[in-house]
Parts: C-alpha cells; sequence; structure tokens
C-alpha cells in the first residue's frame, strides 16, 4: 500500500489555521466529508471517540488521527500542515503541527493497520518531516508524500 493510495492532491490541506485538537478534527472532518460523501459529524464523532481511547499525537509534532467509518467503501487519508502549532494531547506533550488523518471501512480489518504503519515509517523521517513542513503549496506536499512514498 502506498501513500497514494490513500491520498489525493485535493485531501492536502497545506495551511489549515485551528487553535484546538478538537477545532482541527471539525475543520477536516468537514473537508474530509466532501469527499467520501459522508457526513462530517459520524466522521468527527469516529475521530472523538477514538481520540478518547488515547491520543493519536505520536510525537515530535505529528498526529495521525484514525478510526472506522461505516458505509466507508475503501481506506481515505487526508494531510494537513497546520499554520501554528496546537496542543494535541501528544505523548511527548509538544504541539503538533502536521496531521495525517486515515479513515477506514468498518470491514478494513488488515488493511486499516497497514495503512498506519505505511503513514507512521513516513512521518519518523524526520528529513521528509522537515520537507513537509518547508513545501510552498498541495501540490508540493502531494508530490513530497508520494514520492517519500515510494522510496521509504
Amino acid at each position: 500500500m502506498e501513500i497514494s493510495d490513500l491520498v489525493s492532491p485535493e485531501s492536502i490541506v497545506p495551511k489549515l489555521r485551528a487553535r484546538s485538537k478538537k477545532q482541527a478534527l471539525q475543520k477536516l472532518s468537514k473537508r474530509l466529508a466532501a469527499i467520501v460523501h459522508q457526513d462530517e459529524g459520524i466522521i468527527f464523532d469516529v475521530l472523538l471517540e477514538r481520540e478518547k481511547l488515547g491520543t493519536t499525537g505520536v510525537g515530535t509534532g505529528i498526529a495521525i488521527p484514525h478510526g472506522k467509518l461505516p458505509g466507508l467503501d475503501t481506506l481515505h487519508g487526508m494531510f494537513a500542515r497546520l499554520e501554528s502549532p496546537i496542543d494535541f494531547e501528544a505523548i511527548d506533550e509538544q504541539p503538533v503541527d502536521l496531521i495525517f488523518l486515515l479513515l477506514a471501512p468498518e470491514s478494513a480489518g488488515a488493511d486499516h493497520l497497514k495503512a498506519l504503519a505505511r503513514i507512521s515509517r513516513l512521518l519518523r523521517d524526520s528529513g521528509a518531516c522537515e520537507n513537509l513542513r518547508r513545501a510552498e503549496s498541495s501540490d508540493d506536499i502531494y508530490s513530497l508524500l508520494t514520492k517519500t512514498s515510494v522510496s521509504a
């Protein structure tokens, strides 16, 4: 599974303005709802329920919120770079500025875990993250995500 299987140029948000974890998840839910043709409230609720189990802020400025959504046919991702870092209750207590959101069908099973592992491998690369932080546009970010994905 490649990152290009999860995101498209339209699912890249190069400058997300949010003041809190909740606001970031709400805005991303709204954007992703239009792409996957699902209710934004249901997406938000799925993400919030997952956060209640434990933070998806994995450290070094990165969060990977995820969940399984009824009625979804395939895995869908969205990548956002925040204008200003926010408190995401990350495990290292550092603010988050890069978010890779993943939604999976309820029946995804191993595919969901494989996608999370793929995203995690990509974002563990500090050089890749620095390039993502410096990228100018959605197209640049998409190119970095998919190019890095192939070489990761």
